[in-house]
């Protein structure tokens, strides 16, 4: 299969799977095609899918990816604050290291929001529905939300990374309240436990709890940083601790904190 046929395929095998979104047909222009794929990659439930479908998929996710660059973490630069720390801005799912975190919701599915510009969109988009799946499984033996503070491990499937650790951050619904602060220290810890576990050596964190959970931006940078390192004081498995962001404003909240 040509790579522009790629999504026209995946389009019209989603909305066979799913009929009601069949009157969408397929858009003309890359660009409406790709925004109509992933709103069905969103809405897709989690169930099995064709090893073609697979097939089709990682070869244009991972294409994708490629085109918009990958970063490789033991190319950046650790902070002067400790050499075990790094910052850097940009698209997660572009950064080849053993884990990324996720910042999920309790239910651990993904957003099915479609084109959502969430983290946990983005990063079950550009993994691929197997990820939706994985989770899935482990809910299903859980047999109950996932708890705030607390973390789960998958495969990445088509992310650069090896892993995602999803993670439940705290919701702020008004005052600032000391729960609230230690559940997200939480949220480190459990990750940073989970992935010396799996010895790994790299752990990308994403801003837990500072967007639609509406945590407050410096207080839980300080929070993120103080956790992490009070964790690597014990532990000499991880040796990178990125801290990921996208806007300016997180950059410069980090860049502040690092130095």
């Amino acid at each position: 299969m040509r790579p522009e046929e790629r999504m026209p395929w995946l389009i019209r095998a989603l909305e066979d799977e799913m009929p009601e979104y069949r009157d969408y047909g397929v858009p003309d222009e890359p660009g409406a095609q790709w925004q109509l794929l992933r709103g069905l990659f969103n809405v897709r439930p989690p169930e099995a899918a064709s090893g073609e479908f697979l097939s089709v998929q990682d070869a244009l996710l991972q294409e994708m990816t490629a085109e918009k660059g990958v970063t490789d973490c033991r190319t950046l630069s650790p902070s002067p604050r400790n050499p075990r720390l790094y910052l850097w801005r940009g698209d997660i799912t572009t950064l080849d290291c053993d884990a990324i975190v996720n910042a999920a919701n309790s239910q651990l599915l993904g957003c099915f929001v479609p084109g959502h510009s969430c983290i946990d969109n983005i990063i079950h988009t550009m993994s691929g529905v197997q990820l939706r799946l994985a989770c899935q499984d482990i809910m299903a033996r859980q047999g109950h939300p996932e708890p705030t503070g607390q973390a789960k491990i998958t495969p990445a499937y088509n992310l650069p990374s090896r892993y995602v650790l999803h993670t439940v951050g705290p919701i702020v619904d008004g005052v600032l309240l000391r729960q609230h602060k230690e559940l997200l220290a939480n949220c480190y810890k459990s990750c940073l436990t989970l992935a010396a576990e799996y010895k790994l050596r790299s752990v990308a964190f994403c801003c837990v709890s500072t967007g639609v959970f509406r945590f407050p931006r410096r207080q839980a940078a300080e929070i993120a940083l103080r956790s992490v390192e009070d964790f690597l004081a014990r532990d000499s498995t991880i040796e990178q601790v990125i801290f990921n962001v996208f806007s300016a404003d997180d950059w410069n909240v980090y860049h502040e904190l690092l130095q």
